[in-house]
């Protein structure tokens, strides 16, 4: 009988050690929260500090007066346009203008940023290039 109790036992709690980890299953003490962000650091004496930087800050526009409801039927047709990718966007809005400028003869490989090319990315989100290229 200790043998098949034992047994059974190491496999009730495997399986139990499989199960996902929620908050209810911690200490009293253990939060695991909802995956939120922090928005901050905690310091070394264990001290929260908040960075403003950090808090996300959500852009709403004004819908006042605006005829449209956000929601949209499953009963709609599906969308026959392709998807917009990075190449489809600059023939349909950079292409032109820059054809433009050089039958004109006013394009200039130094003047670029009026056509939204940025020759540097600081104070960006995030860099460009090349330190989040793979490797």
């Amino acid at each position: 009988m200790g043998v098949l109790s034992t047994l059974m036992r190491g496999l009730v709690r495997g399986a139990d050690r499989m199960s996902e980890f929620t908050s209810k299953r911690g200490s009293r003490t253990h939060n695991k929260g909802r995956g939120a962000r922090p928005t901050g650091l905690r310091l070394s004496s264990n001290k929260f500090v908040a960075i403003k930087a950090m808090i996300p800050e959500f852009v709403v526009p004004n819908l006042e007066g605006f005829r449209l409801k956000p929601y949209v039927s499953y009963r709609c047709p599906r969308g026959t346009e392709p998807p917009v990718t990075a190449q489809s966007l600059f023939n349909e809005v950079v292409a032109p203008q820059i054809k433009h400028d050089f039958k004109e003869g006013t394009f200039s490989k130094d003047q670029l940023e009026k056509y939204g090319f940025e020759p540097t990315q600081e104070k960006k989100l995030f860099k460009l290039y090349p330190k989040n290229y793979v490797r």
